[in-house]
Parts: structure tokens; sequence; C-alpha cells
């Protein structure tokens, strides 16, 4: 599983026209799923995304997760984050899941973040095709791997 996470002042989801979600301050988390990925690549990245210090405190040094900070989030499902572009100029999408393994586990995603942080969180569409807008504090943008654990 691997994940972009931004850290924003405000984000949402349109589909074809209509806004589906949208956030204030917090963190957009584009979620890439593997066939090979489970329950506990979900839990590990859930704790590392919730006590992640990247939001300031009052010195100005980023020393506060999304928990310290009541933060919103948002997360959006986003195959591509798996694209290998090690042959030619077209990316491949061969480690990406398939929508029937990688649906449950984004909804099981979802679900458990929002568990875990203790409130409702927003999430785009799965699989439909969205224009996701935000404004990167900072800029924050960190990239994380489940299969980089050490």
């Amino acid at each position: 599983m691997r994940i972009v996470l931004q850290r924003v002042s405000q984000a949402s989801v349109t589909i074809k026209g209509n806004k589906t979600s949208e956030i204030g301050p917090g963190l957009v988390i584009l979620l890439g799923i593997e066939s090979s990925d489970d329950q506990n690549d979900i839990d590990w990245l859930i704790r590392k995304i919730i006590n992640m210090r990247i939001f300031d405190d009052e010195g100005g040094k980023m020393n506060l997760s999304l928990r310290d900070k009541s933060g919103e989030a948002l997360v959006v499902s986003q195959f591509t984050l798996h694209a290998s572009t090690k042959k030619g100029n077209r990316p491949s999408f061969i480690k990406a899941a398939p929508p029937e393994i990688s649906k449950p586990l984004y909804q099981s995603f979802c679900e458990t973040f929002s568990r875990e942080l203790g409130r409702p969180l927003e999430r785009g569409i799965f699989g439909a095709m969205m224009e996701v807008s935000l404004i990167n504090d900072g800029p924050v943008t960190i990239v994380i791997d489940s299969r980089d654990r050490e």
C-alpha cells in the first residue's frame, strides 16, 4: 500500500461538476493499493498517518499530529501510485490491485481510519473520474509505502 500524504489548508473532490467532498485544514491521503496488501498494511499506515507530527506547534516547528490539531482528512483512491515506468513511455499498472481487491481494502482503510481518528472523514468515490483540488500547506508532501517499514 502506498500513500501520498499532503498537508492542506483546504481540499475538495468534484465529480461531473458536483462537489462531493470538502475539507478545511488537515490531510489529503492519496491511496494506492496492491494485490498483496491486507489489513496489516492498513493498520500500520493509519497509525503512521494519524500520529505523524507534520503540523506546526506554537513555535512554528512540525511537532503536532492530525489528532493533536483536530484536523480533517480526505482519502482518495489512486491506483496510478503503483505505476511502473521502467519500460517505454506508457506507464504500466500491473502492480495495482484490481477493483475486486482494492475496493474492499479502500473501504476498510476509510472505516478504520475514521474509527482510529475518532471522527468522520471525507472521501472520494472509488473508481470515479475525480477532480481533486487542494491547497498544499507548506508545502508538505510525504510518500509512505507499507513495504518500506524498515
